[in-house]
Parts: C-alpha cells; structure tokens; sequence
C-alpha cells in the first residue's frame, strides 16, 4: 500500500528497485550513509516494503517510566504511533542500540497491518516472532527478543528525525526494504533515485545473462560502450 501522492511511474519505481542498485545510485550522488545493515524480514513471504517514513524513538528506560501502566496510557508515543501512523507508510524505529526487549509484538503489528500501514523497520528485535513469520506484513528488525520494549526502553518522542541502525532517517523519507537490508532516500530525490535503480537492475539482468553464458566481465562488467550498444539492441528486441 502506497501514499496516493505518489505519480504511477514513481510508484512502479519504488515498488521495484532493489536496495543494492538504490544504494549505488546513491554513492553515485555522494550518498554513503543511507543503508541500514543486518536487518532482515522476519516473514520470509514479505520480503518487500516501501513508503515514507513515519518515525519512533526509543531511549533507554527509567523505572518509574517504563511501566507496564505507563505504556497503556494513550499518550504514550508509542501507542500513538501504533494508532496514527499513517496508511502506506513505514514505520521506522530508533531503539538506541537496545537489543534486549521487541520493538513490538504481534498484537501492536496485528494493529498496524489492519490499518493499512506499508511496515515496520526497526534496528532492535522484535517479539513473538512465531507469530509474526505468520502474518501477511513486512516487518523487518534486528533479531528476536522474549522481553517487552518496557524491560530496556522507553518511547520519548514520533515524527522527529531519528537513527535508526545508525542512519539518519527524517519524516517523509522514502524507506525501500528488501532482503538485503533497507535504503532510505531524501525526499527531494528519490523518485530519479528509484527510476535509475530501476534501470540498473535492468541493465545487470542483460550483464547477468551474457556472463551466464560463458562471457568475460572484461567489458561487460562493468559495460564498455560496445556492450551498451548491445544491451539497447536488446532492450529492443524485447519490446522495451
């Protein structure tokens, strides 16, 4: 589920490019910081979320805080966020390094996916994720946890700039995640980040497929002009 926002062209592109290729066409533009590493699925059958970022933050707990009455209070942010969060979005969470009690469980996920959200990344665990590897949602984290989040953190604040797995995510942030980890583009350019993703992949496709059949990477990887020629000649013969 995307925001209605977005135009089809840009759609299709988030909906297709692989963090790898998004990641190099950001280091192509001076961007080296945008990947957010060891963080997988947790449902190997959802392994694919996008949409901007709406984001959580986790310090570490105080006890008189962190509460289990604490975290019921409808003020809590991060029951906000469970509540607010807007449809196709993603929700991105910072757990400040705490690696020791789930971002959230599967009642808190059940919410959000019958809400319309996009996902959930988080740089920390998660919990219950016997139950999570049977939903239908894309939530990708940081490991398991049996803990709650109150045993090690607390939620301060939502819709602010945040750190998730050491990257600076901000509100509106396009989040793409994948199996290989989680890109998150600047607003401003994300859609031509996308579009060239997009044809990168298309491009190493053809690539993969000449060295399949038995060519050198000489010239063909990286491609010199003459294997670009041939790669436009077959991007013509399949109608592209």
């Amino acid at each position: 589920m995307a925001d209605t926002a977005f135009s089809d062209t840009a759609r299709a592109a988030f909906e297709q490019a692989t963090t790898a290729s998004l990641s190099a066409q950001l280091v192509k533009r001076g961007f080296r910081t945008r990947a957010i590493a060891h963080i997988a699925p947790v449902n190997p059958s959802t392994l694919r979320a996008w949409g901007p970022a709406y984001t959580l933050r986790y310090i570490p707990m105080r006890e008189d805080l962190a509460t289990g009455a604490a975290m019921a209070d409808p003020d809590n942010p991060q029951r906000k966020a469970i509540e607010v969060a807007p449809a196709g979005h993603v929700l991105v969470v910072d757990t400040h390094g705490m690696d020791v009690s789930g971002t959230f469980g599967d009642i808190l996920v059940a919410r959000l996916r019958v809400r319309g959200v996009a996902g959930v990344v988080s740089d920390g665990p998660m919990r219950d994720i016997a139950e999570l590897q049977k939903m239908d949602f894309p939530v990708f984290a940081r490991g398991n946890a049996a803990p709650p989040s109150y045993a090690s953190m607390i939620a301060v604040d939502a819709q602010v700039p945040v750190a998730c797995g050491g990257v600076a995510v901000f509100p509106g942030d396009i989040v793409i995640a994948d199996p290989d980890g989680v890109v998150v583009l600047p607003a401003a350019i994300a859609e031509e980040v996308a579009r060239d993703a997009v044809e990168q992949d298309r491009l190493e496709a053809y690539v993969r497929q000449r060295i399949e059949a038995g060519d050198s990477i000489k010239g063909v990887y990286p491609p010199n002009d003459a294997t670009k020629a041939a790669y436009q000649a077959w991007l013509r013969d399949r109608g592209e």
